[in-house]
């Protein structure tokens, strides 16, 4: 999975937002359209002191008011997701060691390294790299002398923080880390170093049997009769 600019400027645009940034200052920033930013930023919420900085600014005046209606409606979002995913594990339930299994594979389809030879998971979610990293010991037997760990990180960042967080996370030992890949940020001394402190982390394990196993599955998984049931 690559990581292009287009990566790079969103991760920045709502480093930037999370800080309180106005969308008219953000595009000082980043050449990209305030719809675009709009989208991006859609479920952050502005502390209350941000949001006052905002209203207090003569630039942003005759928007008070829009400005406060957008952050009532992202509270209201976000309260909304938080009210979704206690019914979601209701709807779930408990998860067997098959349905731990299929998550697994479909996880590998989305997110997973597909050409041959290589398999690798990659993402910014640490419990997503938890998941996956169990499940390849779980599932596939790999040890984890086989694992490898990489990470993309901007360079503002802190690499050995980085490091230590993701083989505490995954058990994967430093000496197992390929080189860390480093972005170079825009400096600004007023960007906080705040979103993904721990940047993107690659499990990576080289082996073609195992990959063409994951392969195998994803296809069998697609290819497979689903049964239909209602749920009462």
């Amino acid at each position: 999975m690559g990581y292009t600019g287009k990566t790079e400027d969103k991760l920045r645009v709502q480093n930037l937002r999370k800080q309180g940034y106005s969308y008219n200052e953000i595009l000082q920033h980043v050449s990209v359209s305030k719809d675009t930013i709009s989208r991006w930023c859609r479920d952050i919420i502005l502390t209350e002191e941000q949001t006052e900085r905002l209203l207090d600014n003569k630039q942003f005046g005759q928007h008070k008011g829009s400005l406060i209606a957008a952050e009532n409606k992202r509270k209201k979002r976000v309260e909304a997701i938080k009210r979704m995913r206690v019914l979601g594990r209701n709807d779930i339930g408990e998860l067997n060691g098959r349905d731990s299994f299929i998550i697994g594979v479909a996880l590998y389809a989305a997110e997973g390294v597909k050409m041959d030879r290589k398999v690798a998971f990659t993402n910014a979610d640490p419990l997503l790299i938890k998941f996956m990293a169990d499940w390849f010991i779980k599932h596939i037997h790999v040890p984890k002398e086989r694992f490898r760990g990489r990470i993309w990180l901007h360079n503002n960042l802190d690499e050995v923080i980085a490091k230590e967080f993701w083989s505490k996370l995954t058990g994967i030992p430093l000496s197992q880390f390929h080189k860390t890949y480093l972005v170079e940020a825009k400096k600004s001394k007023k960007i906080r170093k705040n979103l993904h402190a721990n940047g993107v982390f690659s499990i990576v394990i080289n082996d073609a049997t195992i990959h063409r196993k994951i392969m195998g599955w994803i296809y069998a998984m697609f290819d497979a009769r689903i049964g239909t049931h209602s749920k009462e």
